[in-house]
C-alpha cells in the first residue's frame, strides 16, 4: 500500500512556479518578442523605402520616354529659365500632341523644374512627371550649327529619395532634334 500512498501524494501535492521563476520567463520572452517586433519594423520599412525609390526611378524613366518622344518630333527648343526649363515647339501631328496627320499650329510644350533644396520635381506643362530630382538646373541645349549637326538636348536626372545618404540613381539622356535645319 505503500505505493498507493505515495503515487496519492503526488497527485495531491501542490506543485507550481515560484515568482522569480516566472518574472525570467517573462523577461526572456519579452526579450525575444521585442527583437522579433525590431526586425519586422526594419523589414518593412526597408521594403518602403526600396519601393519608393523604385517608384521615382520609374516615373523618370518614363519621363525621359516621353521628352524623348517628343524631342525626335520638335523642331525649336528655347531655353526659357536657364538649365531648368525650357520650351519645345512640337508640330501637331506628332503622336504625343495630336496623333495623327492632320496638319494644325504647332504645340509648346513647357519642361521646368518646381521645388527647393533637394528635392525638386520635374514637370511637364505644369504637371509633376518625376520627382525626387537633386538637380535643378538638368537640361543642357546645345543649338543647331548651320549645316553640320542638329539641335542636342541633354537631361540629367539624379534621383535620391534620401538626399542624406548620397546613394543617388543618375540618368543621362541625349536627345537629337531630328526636325531642326542643318
Amino acid at each position: 500500500m505503500s505505493k498507493l500512498r505515495r503515487l496519492r501524494r503526488l497527485l495531491v501535492r501542490d506543485a507550481g512556479y515560484t515568482m522569480l521563476e516566472l518574472l525570467m520567463v517573462l523577461s526572456i520572452l519579452g526579450t525575444v518578442v521585442g527583437a522579433l517586433t525590431a526586425l519586422f519594423v526594419q523589414a518593412t520599412n526597408a521594403e518602403f523605402e526600396s519601393n519608393r525609390r523604385f517608384q521615382a526611378q520609374q516615373s523618370a524613366r518614363i519621363a525621359i520616354d516621353k521628352m524623348r518622344r517628343e524631342i525626335h518630333c520638335a523642331s525649336a527648343i528655347s531655353p526659357t529659365g536657364g538649365a531648368s526649363s525650357i520650351s519645345v515647339t512640337v508640330p501637331a501631328q506628332c503622336p504625343t500632341v495630336g496623333g495623327g496627320p492632320a496638319s494644325g499650329p504647332p504645340v509648346t510644350v513647357t519642361y521646368d523644374t518646381s521645388g527647393s533644396g533637394t528635392r525638386f520635381q520635374l514637370r511637364r506643362n505644369g504637371v509633376n512627371i518625376a520627382d525626387y530630382v537633386t538637380l535643378q538646373n538638368m537640361f543642357f541645349y546645345t543649338a543647331p550649327v548651320s549645316g553640320t549637326s542638329l539641335g542636342k538636348l541633354r537631361v540629367t536626372l539624379p534621383i535620391n529619395t534620401k538626399p542624406a545618404n548620397g546613394r543617388e540613381w543618375r540618368l543621362v539622356a541625349d536627345m537629337v532634334l531630328r526636325n531642326t535645319t542643318r
